[in-house]
């Protein structure tokens, strides 16, 4: 049997079609967001003067960075969405869960 998976990224600002995730850092932590060419340039456009006037921070020696935030676990995974459905967020049945949608169970659960 044959399958053929499509990925379509979401645009996590407008919510539009996306063409490109992208990664940047602040204050120890990492993010991704999805974006369209148009709001991708808009972040550079605005990230531009301090990325221009920072340094690259050291990487390599073996070690992974340490991060604040903890990983969800997979019954953590299930609750969020579960909790979503029967709020009416958007939440597929796999694949990343957006953070506003965290955010909104986290506060509506009262856990951090």
């Amino acid at each position: 049997m044959a399958q053929n998976v499509i990925i379509q990224l979401e645009d996590d600002l407008d919510g539009g079609p996306a063409d490109d995730t992208l990664t940047f850092a602040l204050d120890g932590r990492d993010y991704e967001i999805d974006l369209s060419t148009a709001n991708a340039e808009k972040l550079r456009e605005v990230l531009g003067p301090y990325t221009a006037a920072g340094r690259k921070a050291p990487t390599g020696n073996g070690r992974r960075r340490r991060t604040t935030g903890a990983t969800a676990s997979s019954s953590e995974t299930a609750s969020i969405r579960a909790w979503a459905k029967e709020h009416s967020h958007p939440v597929s049945d796999r694949g990343r869960i957006h953070q506003h949608i965290r955010d909104a169970y986290y506060a509506a659960t009262s856990q951090s």
